[in-house]
């Protein structure tokens, strides 16, 4: 008998079933208000990165309805706080429901409103910092983050392959734009020690060395 094993679909069912058993609903509202999320691969790797550094302080850069915060919120030690922020009044709303499904809101604070200001109002530094804002705000993001995170800590970014578009010169948006030069300021900090990991659109994780 020959067995088939897809270990994607296999932690989606995981997820579905220990984190958000409203998962048809969740997904539906996704597409139909056209709210993107980072996907259960994703997910599961940013799950991975938290526990990989004892994370115990996670701030989020738009976070949606709240499908990465909740992966990062499991993966956190006893105490530990991961901020939301999201600009959509809605999006946080749905995301509050979301969490409080999961069983985690005890371990989230929902911030509504821009990333950019929001990050100011929590002081401290940060185990990791995940940026998944309007592309085009990515250079600010590394502006204002970038030194809030603490040595030996993440700065891990979405979509910083967008689709391939960053590699074609002929794309010159301002989102692609903004992803190229974050990438660039990112990679050229040498504060930082930093990857791309091919997954989904493309993941940069910064590992702070000093």
């Amino acid at each position: 008998m020959e067995l088939h094993w897809n270990p994607l679909k296999i932690t989606c069912e995981v997820f579905c079933r220990h984190v958000i058993r409203s998962w048809r609903k969740w997904r539906t509202s996704r597409k139909k208000n056209r709210v993107p999320i980072v996907g259960p691969m994703v997910g599961r790797f940013l799950h991975q990165l938290a526990r990989f550094v004892d994370a115990k302080r996670v701030f989020e850069m738009g976070s949606a309805i709240g499908y990465s915060t909740i992966w990062f919120a499991r993966a956190l030690k006893p105490g530990g706080k991961v901020y939301y922020s999201d600009g959509n009044p809605e999006n946080a709303s749905r995301a509050k429901d979301y969490i409080k499904r999961a069983g985690v809101s005890d371990r989230i604070e929902i911030l509504v409103g821009n990333a950019l200001d929001l990050i100011d109002q929590v002081q401290g530094e940060f185990d990791i910092v995940f940026n998944d804002v309007d592309k085009h705000d990515y250079p600010a993001v590394y502006r204002k983050a970038a030194n809030r995170v603490r040595i030996g800590g993440l700065f891990v970014s979405d979509n910083v392959l967008w689709s391939g578009r960053v590699a074609d010169s002929s794309v010159k948006d301002g989102h692609t734009e903004g992803i190229r030069s974050f990438n660039k300021l990112l990679y050229s900090d040498d504060r930082y020690y930093s990857t791309i990991m091919p997954i989904r659109d493309g993941v940069a994780v910064g590992l702070r060395v000093r």
